[in-house]
């Protein structure tokens, strides 16, 4: 073989990756370019999605077990940066009730990042030891049992969480291009994993178990390695609206972020890195067409408003039609294609 052809197959087999990685590039460029102030909040917020979307596609993509609560390590990783990055006398005013060494504590963002990320990652290997002993329904209902637990806990827990009322003074770090930067870390990483040996038992476990378990495939083990790594990427982007928003309150982190995530992956197609990326950026523009559409547009001397509420009517139509029509979204299970002369079979073939 050549070193033409070995760098031909290399790129072929890496092609999901790049070709991803090069259209969220073009869309940040796209949105820099116009200097809208607006449009960039708006490409920053979907970026924060799109982890949380690629950290469900980890595990639901992969194990084909869907999780209706994956949003709790989100909260986690959000509050998880206010406790180890905000100022001690915020915190000695707010969150008395957190230990001494936590309030007098305030690290570097980057390592609030870690620390917040790994504090959900820790969480979802805990309670994923419990809940993937559970197959089916069953495991996706335990799935928010949790998430209405620890909703519940932070909403009531107010000398550690504030409770009901909102924490201030995050430090505002984040923006656009902040956002990419780790959208792109998160695509690299669930891109490695879906080729690892990692991700090629638990497809082979989600297609058929009891064949993956004859062969040797721990199931149990292999869905708790993807709940974690899924809890990482989703505690992340907790960190990352945190910090985007400087503000936090409880109730961001309930039903109806967890609806549209996984309306993201759902109608993106759950079964491919593609789906998830396509789905949430496909869902993101609808969502703000449809709020612009809410506050009105004048078109010719006339005033045309969406009423209000629609996005969500939409969004759940769109989706009952993708769930009876295409089950497997929009990019039907497939990565994209490899486009130059012959299809490589990683590229266009649905990721199994």
């Amino acid at each position: 073989m050549t070193s033409g052809s070995a760098v031909a197959m290399g790129l072929r087999k890496y092609w999901p990756l790049i070709g991803l990685t090069l259209l969220l590039v073009l869309i940040v460029a796209i949105a820099a370019l116009t200097g809208s102030t607006q449009l960039q909040r708006t490409v920053a917020e979907g970026l924060i999605k799109l982890i949380i979307v690629i950290g469900l596609y980890i595990f639901i993509g992969n194990s084909g077990v869907l999780s209706f609560g994956s949003i709790t390590y989100m909260m986690i990783g959000a509050y998880g940066t206010a406790w180890f990055t905000m100022m001690p006398n915020f915190k000695k005013l707010s969150l008395p009730g957190l230990p001494e060494f936590v309030i007098e504590m305030q690290v570097d963002p980057m390592v609030g990042m870690a620390l917040a990320a790994g504090l959900a990652a820790v969480v979802a290997l805990v309670t994923g030891a419990m809940v993937m002993r559970m197959n089916g329904i069953a495991a996706s209902i335990a799935t928010f049992a949790v998430l209405a637990m620890f909703y519940t806990i932070y909403n009531n827990w107010e000398r550690v969480t504030y409770g009901m009322s909102s924490i201030i003074g995050l430090k505002m770090y984040v923006n656009m291009y902040v956002c990419l930067g780790y959208a792109l870390v998160a695509l690299l990483l669930a891109f490695l994993y879906q080729i690892s040996r990692f991700g090629l038992a638990l497809r082979a476990a989600r297609e058929d178990e009891i064949a993956a378990r004859a062969f040797g495939v721990n199931v149990y083990a292999q869905r708790i390695i993807a709940f974690t790594l899924s809890g990482f990427l989703i505690g992340a982007a907790g960190v990352l609206h945190g910090h985007f928003l400087g503000i936090l309150t409880v109730a961001a982190f309930y039903i109806p972020i967890t609806f549209i995530t996984l309306a993201m992956l759902v109608i993106g197609g759950q079964n491919s890195l593609s789906g998830a990326v396509i789905g949430a950026i496909v869902i993101t523009t609808v969502i703000e067409v449809f709020r612009i559409l809410e506050k009105g547009v004048e078109i010719g001397g006339a005033m045309i408003q969406a009423p209000l509420g629609i996005q969500e009517i939409l969004l759940g139509i769109v989706m009952l039609l993708i769930l009876v029509f295409r089950p497997t979204g929009i990019m039907r299970g497939r990565e994209i294609p490899w486009p130059f002369g012959a299809r490589a079979a990683a590229a266009d073939v649905p990721a199994r």
